[in-house]
């Protein structure tokens, strides 16, 4: 009686851990961010395209252009249970360059500098929406080619 009851309180331990251990958060971070250190020691004016590469890497993100301007982005995103992911952090930080591939400016941005930017959304007008299961179901019985099942 008391293995039996040894088992059942092992199993409902194990339950709660897996129960708590996957409604925890997870955290998730993409992107690289330059030390503040290196960026200390980049001067506005004076250091180049060249010392920026030299100093803090070059980024995973440059400008339309091939001389373009230099962006790095840190995101952190946290993953909680089975809610949307969301990102709490981000960091953009912009190094603009002049015509003779001197710095220009030096900024750096967060989440709450951005602007929610609306997608347009275009739904094709004749939508299933309309139609039931089984009318779909049976509006594709004529529409059944047997020979493009065997085609690569």
């Amino acid at each position: 009686m008391t293995a039996i009851r040894n088992r059942v309180i092992s199993a409902l331990a194990l339950c709660c851990l897996m129960v708590v251990t996957g409604c925890s958060a997870t955290y998730r971070n993409h992107g690289y961010m330059p030390p503040e250190e290196d960026l200390q020691n980049l001067v506005v004016g004076v250091d180049t395209r060249a010392t920026v590469d030299d100093v803090v890497g070059p980024p995973s993100l440059s400008g339309v252009l091939a001389d373009g301007d230099y962006y790095y982005v840190r995101s952190r995103v946290r993953e909680y249970g089975m809610y949307r992911p969301q990102v709490v952090e981000r960091r953009v930080l912009a190094i603009s360059f002049n015509d003779d591939d001197t710095i220009a400016n030096i900024e750096e941005f967060g989440l709450e500098d951005g602007q929610v930017v609306p997608i347009a959304r275009r739904v094709t007008e004749s939508s299933v929406v309309s139609n039931g299961f089984l009318r779909q179901i049976l509006s594709n019985i004529g529409n059944l080619n047997p020979a493009s099942a065997f085609e690569n």
